[in-house]
């Protein structure tokens, strides 16, 4: 056997365990790939996911779909393999890990945070959706996330409005964070909060965490409502994505007939307290799980519209949607004539 062959065959094995240490050595990229898709005007567990409280309810035909995504989370091995399936596969994406989340993210802080995004997009949506009915809401300042083995678990609740912290009047989510710097570490503090209507008094004892005083929850803005409303979706789904179809399915919900003409629309877009849409991330993706759950129209956020240029969505039609207003106008346009001219992004460009 010559030496040229010998070498060869000495290096097969070297190369083929170079191979697999290649294969399964985690690449600092994340996927993105299309999710299911929930109809906000079903119900769960046999209760309506759009609650209401205070005023009638009117439960019809249709549905107003949010899209969704499956992203590999911060802490998640994403191997060679799996990025050229990505890579190949039509409906997915690559992108670098830097572009979608922070050097020190962990899987728990980006749970945190898509829980504290999902109540706040949940209470614009229910502000924009009454402010288009006519109705008053008042800003406040509320909870919208209380951690576990902190001071305040057990004690503070997701969306209670936050009046009084010891001698301070809360106007401003600063003022909760200044209120508990200046609070003593170990004695109690006195909380005033607006619970479900009702004014509750409680104490939270701030501790020190990593030299700063912490009670455990992330005050936010928030509003009061002149009567209930709420949006139940389980807790598989964060993040404020689904901000627009959210205040779809209210408006919906609080007046009489199908807002869809029985038809199915989806969507996917931030929504703030005036109604304005805002970008979200996979909208390729949403796009494609939207078209296969048989959707008809898709709304888009305007500053995504770039990102749909040239995407072949068969039948389903993609409709611009620069505010919550501008999407009830088109969806109720659609709906008596299916061929009339609609919001475009080719308008826009």
């Amino acid at each position: 056997m010559s030496q040229r062959r010998m070498a060869a065959l000495l290096a097969l094995p070297l190369l083929l365990v170079l191979l697999v240490m290649v294969a399964i050595q985690p690449l600092p990229y994340v996927t993105y790939s299309p999710g299911p898709t929930v109809d906000i005007l079903s119900t769960r567990d046999g209760e309506e996911t759009v609650q209401v409280s205070g005023h009638e309810a009117y439960y019809d035909d249709g549905e107003l779909r949010l899209t969704t995504i499956y992203v590999d989370q911060p802490q998640e091995r994403v191997t060679l393999d799996r990025l050229v399936a990505a890579w190949l596969d039509p409906t997915e994406a690559v992108y670098p890990r830097s572009a979608v989340y922070a050097p020190d993210e962990t899987d728990e802080t980006n749970d945190t945070e898509s829980a504290v995004q999902m109540v706040s997009s949940q209470d614009a949506a229910v502000a924009t959706a009454l402010t288009e009915l006519g109705y008053d809401v008042q800003p406040v300042v509320e909870v919208l996330n209380v951690q576990d083995d902190y001071p305040a678990a057990g004690k503070l609740r997701v969306r209670d409005v936050l009046q009084r912290i010891g001698g301070t009047e809360i106007e401003t989510p600063q003022d909760v964070v200044d209120a508990v710097d200046a609070a003593p570490v170990g004695k109690p503090l006195d909380f005033t909060v607006l619970r479900e209507g009702k004014q509750v008094d409680l104490q939270v004892t701030p501790e020190e965490f990593d030299g700063d005083k912490r009670i455990g929850i992330t005050p936010g803005p928030g509003f009061t409502f002149p009567f209930e409303v709420s949006v139940d979706i389980g807790d598989g789904i964060g993040g404020p994505s689904a901000g627009l179809m959210f205040s779809l399915a209210i408006y919906d919900t609080l007046t009489p007939g199908s807002l869809t003409g029985g038809e199915v629309v989806a969507g996917s877009g931030t929504i703030d307290a005036d109604g304005r849409t805002g970008p979200i991330g996979g909208i390729q993706q949403k796009i494609a799980g939207a078209e296969e759950s048989g959707a008809r129209l898709f709304m888009v956020a305007p500053d995504n519209c770039p990102d749909t240029t040239g995407l072949d969505t068969g039948d389903m039609r993609l409709v611009r949607a620069d505010t919550m207003h501008d999407a009830v106008e088109a969806i109720q346009t659609w709906v008596d004539d299916p061929d009339a001219p609609l919001p475009t992004c080719e308008e826009q460009s």
